[in-house]
Formats: structure tokens, sequence, C-alpha cells
């Protein structure tokens, strides 16, 4: 198999370390007097999510690319247990559990498509896209003077998440949330 050198090491590469597949969050080459250069390299194990920070000798090591697959899927459904989804270019069929889902479980709604990842034939984790719309079910209504400038208030969404919106979304429309941070955007309807 191919390896990576230091010089071709970019942010978001997946890479094997001591075994497990990780993901280049960002990296630093130090050049020492008198010494070889090191390179500090700080990763996100993409099988418990732990980010941690390692030094390497420049010219001692190079890594094994890690053998990710990210495939387009649709959510489809949920039987309480268990969250069904389907890959868009094999039509197979996946059940996750609320633990491999994680934190997105607040975004899921039904046919919404994000990517499933795979390390070694099993599935390690989901990744949504950016912005999703949702329906806002209850908020309360938002008094006209209640602030000088743009005020909040809480709404929650379809997919029972809460978050703060601003005073003029109402019941029933839709709005856009980035879901990298979980906060709204803009009102789509």
């Amino acid at each position: 198999m191919a390896t990576i050198g230091f010089g071709d090491l970019r942010k978001g590469m997946t890479i094997e370390i001591d075994g497990q597949p990780y993901e280049v969050m960002d990296y630093t080459r130090h050049k020492m007097q008198q010494r070889a250069p090191v390179t500090r390299v700080k990763v996100r194990n993409l099988l418990n999510g732990s980010v941690t920070e390692k030094t390497f000798q420049a010219y001692e090591t190079s890594f094994t690319p890690a053998d990710v697959d990210i495939r387009p899927s649709q959510y489809l459904y949920s039987d309480g247990e268990f969250f069904h989804f389907m890959d868009l270019e094999t039509y197979d069929q996946y059940q996750l559990t609320r633990a491999q889902i994680g934190d997105n479980i607040s975004y899921l709604k039904e046919e919404i498509t994000l990517e499933i990842s795979f390390y070694k034939g099993g599935i390690i984790g989901t990744k949504l896209p950016t912005f999703v719309e949702l329906k806002v079910t209850d908020s309360p209504p938002g008094l006209k003077g209640d602030t000088a400038q743009g005020g909040t208030k809480p709404a929650i969404l379809e997919t029972g998440h809460s978050l703060n919106v601003p005073l003029f979304i109402h019941e029933g429309e839709t709005i856009k949330v980035d879901t990298r941070n979980g906060q709204y955007v803009e009102r789509v309807t």
C-alpha cells in the first residue's frame, strides 16, 4: 500500500496510526538547530472521536492512508431502537444505534441525505450537511418592544431539538440551522 510522507500531509486526510483511523486536523513542522526536524500532528480518532496531538521525527516516519469509505446515504426512519439508512448508490440498508449517530440525531429528519463513513467494513460515523432546514413546531410569541436590538426566544424543531431564534420566527415556519454549532441561520419560509 502506498504511504504518505510528511510533505504530502494535508488537513482532512485520513491516516492510520497504530491500526486506528485518524483525521488530520492540523499539523506543524519544526526545524530545530542541530537536530532533525519534527512534525506535530493534531488528529481526531474516527472510532471514538478523541483528539490528540502526536509528534513524529520527520525523516523516520511515513503514514499509511486509512481505508475510510464515505458513502452518500438517506435517512429512512426510526423504529425506536435503530435508525435506518439507505445507501444511495447500492441501495443497501443500514441500521445504526443512537450511540453511532451521536449528536447528529438532533438534526435527523426523514429523507435527509448525509454521509456514512465505513472503516474495514464497519460503520464508524455519520456526517450531516452543513445546513439543514427544519420546521418550528413550538415557539412562544415574541412581544413587540421586548428589546431595543434583535432579541431571541426558545423554539422547538420538528426533530425535538431546541434552540434560540429571533423574535419574528413563528410556529409552523421553516428555518435553516447550522449543524456544526446548532444555531439559527435564517428563515426559509
